[in-house]
C-alpha cells in the first residue's frame, strides 16, 4: 500500500474515531474507494490504527487515567484485605471490613469494568459477522443511518447531572451493551456510547470523557486477540512502514479530535453529524447498489 493511502486512512481513523461518525464505517468505504486490499494483514492494520487512537486517549486524559490505575490497584488491595479479614472473623476475631469503593475514581474503575463485560461478550459473539461486514460497503452505509438516529436522540435528550458517584452499575452495563453493538462498521462507538450515557442521565462532559476512557479495555482486548494470529500474517517492508505511519497519524489527529469534541459538548450540535452520517450512508448504499 502506498504511503499516501496510509496517511489518508490514518487521518480518517483519527478524526472519525472520536467524532461521532464511526471510524470503522469510514475505513471500509475509504478502502473501497482507494482500492486498498491488505489481505491477511487487513485486520491487523485496523487494530494498529485503533492503537494509535488509544495513544491519543492516554495523552488527552492522562491525569484521569493515572488516577484510575492507582485507585484500581488500591481497590484490588482492599479486596484482598477484606478477604483476609473475612478469614480472621471465621476464627472469632473482631475486625472491620474496609470500604472498597470509597472515591469517585474507584467508582469509575468499577463502572468501566462493568461496561467492558457486555462489550467483550457481544464483540466475541459478533466477531464473524463483523469480519464479513468489513468487506461490504452496504453494511456501514445502512449502519450510518442508525448512527444518525442515535445522534439526533443525543441532541433531544434532557441533560442529566450524574457524575461517577451518582451513576448506577446498571447504567454502566447499558453503556457497555451500546459499545458492544457499535463494533458493527458504520455504528459510531463514541456516538452510541455518548447517547447511552446521556439517556442514563450522565452529565454531558462526564458522558464524553467516560465514552472515550471506557474504550481503552475494549481496544486493548482487540489488540491482544489479533496478536494471537500474528504469526499467520504476511508482512512486507512497505506494509510495516504503512502501519507505522498510519498509526502515528491516527494518534495525532485523534488527539486533536478529542480536544475538538470536549469543546463541542457545550452546545447541541450532534444534529450536524447526524446529517453528515445520513448523507454518507445514502452515498454508500447507492454506491453498493450501483456497483
Amino acid at each position: 500500500m502506498p504511503v499516501w493511502k496510509a496517511v489518508i486512512l490514518g487521518i480518517i481513523q483519527g478524526a472519525a474515531e472520536f467524532l461521532p461518525i464511526c471510524s470503522s464505517g469510514h475505513l471500509v468505504i475509504a478502502k473501497e474507494i482507494l482500492g486498498v486490499d491488505l489481505g491477511s494483514g487487513g485486520v491487523f492494520f485496523d487494530v494498529m490504527l485503533h492503537l494509535g487512537t488509544l495513544v491519543a486517549i492516554f495523552i488527552a486524559f492522562w491525569k484521569d487515567i493515572r488516577k484510575l490505575i492507582i485507585e484500581g490497584f488500591k481497590l484490588i488491595g482492599d479486596i484482598f484485605y477484606n478477604l483476609y479479614i473475612a478469614v480472621l472473623r471465621l476464627f472469632g476475631k473482631e475486625y472491620s471490613f474496609q470500604k472498597v469503593v470509597r472515591s469517585s475514581y474507584r467508582k469509575m474503575v468499577v463502572l468501566i469494568i462493568i461496561s467492558t463485560i457486555p462489550t467483550g461478550i457481544i464483540g466475541v459473539l459478533l466477531s464473524d459477522i463483523i469480519e464479513s461486514a468489513n468487506g461490504m460497503v452496504i453494511v456501514p452505509g445502512i449502519c450510518l443511518f442508525i448512527t444518525a438516529m442515535f445522534l439526533l436522540i443525543a441532541d433531544a435528550v434532557e441533560l442529566g447531572n450524574k457524575r461517577p458517584k451518582e451513576a448506577s452499575y446498571l447504567s454502566a452495563g447499558v453503556v457497555g451493551v451500546a459499545q458492544g453493538l457499535a463494533t458493527m462498521p458504520g455504528i459510531s462507538r463514541s456516538g452510541t456510547t455518548i447517547t447511552a450515557c446521556l439517556l442514563c442521565g450522565f452529565e454531558k462532559k462526564f458522558a464524553v470523557k467516560y465514552s472515550f476512557i471506557m474504550s481503552i479495555p475494549a481496544v486493548l482486548g482487540a489488540v491482544v486477540l489479533e496478536l494471537k494470529d500474528f504469526d499467520k500474517i504476511q508482512f512486507s517492508g512497505d506494509m510495516v512502514i504503512s502501519c507505522v505511519i498510519a498509526t502515528v497519524i491516527a494518534a495525532v489527529v485523534g488527539y486533536l479530535s478529542i480536544c475538538f469534541m470536549m469543546r463541542l459538548i457545550r452546545g447541541k450540535r450532534y444534529k450536524y453529524f447526524a446529517i453528515y452520517c445520513a448523507v454518507l450512508g445514502c452515498i454508500a448504499v447507492g454506491y453498493a447498489l450501483i456497483k
